[in-house]
């Protein structure tokens, strides 16, 4: 519960740390609202991912982080918020969108920008209203620390990069899919067992280990 633990664990921008939350840009200007109010024509409503609501009470946000941490390390898993592709594994040039069969979605400029202002808030310390506990059937669990609205972006699943055919027998229970090219022998899985963040405990998967 350390402050400075908690910064060096999570690498947190130390100059950055504890400012203050910035709500993400989105929205019409005043112009296009006026436009959008004399059009006869009704449109549907884009959804739209929305960035997460840090908790504003500093000491609850430790206690979430540590909570994190102390998964993470009982886990004997480094912190990480992106992909990692070592030398042994699948290069990062396996990884591109253009190879997944059927097509990949594509983000909005809007979302993109959502994702990027959570990104950041990350560096600075302000996580997701989460709590990692340890259930002695279940084992790690993320339970909601604050009401989370639907379509919130809590965090990217992260881990190191691998081809699905070297993992086949793997251990891991949290291993999820990344890339599903045409060809087979070149899919991609993250598996989060060495490195990974929060989002290793809330994919909905037994992580207990006897």
């Amino acid at each position: 519960m350390k402050q400075s633990k908690i910064v060096d664990f999570f690498r947190i921008e130390k100059a950055a740390e504890g400012g203050a939350v910035r709500p993400a840009k989105c929205g019409l200007s005043q112009d296009a609202k006026r436009r959008k109010r004399r059009s006869l024509v009704m449109h549907k409503k884009k959804r739209r991912l929305l960035p997460f609501v840090p908790t504003a009470d500093r000491v609850r946000r430790l206690e979430q982080m540590a909570s994190a941490a102390t998964a993470l390390t009982s886990s004997k898993m480094e912190f990480s918020n992106e992909l990692t592709y070592v030398p042994s594994m699948a290069p990062i040039s396996a990884n591109q969108a253009k190879l997944e069969e059927g097509g990949m979605q594509v983000l909005s400029k809007e979302d993109k920008e959502t994702i990027e202002f959570c990104r950041s808030m990350l560096k600075r310390g302000e996580c997701p209203p989460l709590l990692v506990v340890f259930d002695s059937h279940e084992g790690f669990t993320v339970q909601a620390d604050a009401y989370i609205k639907d379509l919130t972006f809590l965090t990217e699943y992260a881990g190191d990069v691998d081809y699905l055919k070297n993992r086949e027998n793997d251990g891991c229970d949290s291993i999820m899919t990344l890339l599903s090219p045409a060809d087979p022998s070149q899919k991609l899985v993250i598996c989060p067992d060495k490195r990974g963040n929060i989002a290793r405990f809330i994919n909905g998967i037994n992580n207990h280990t006897p």
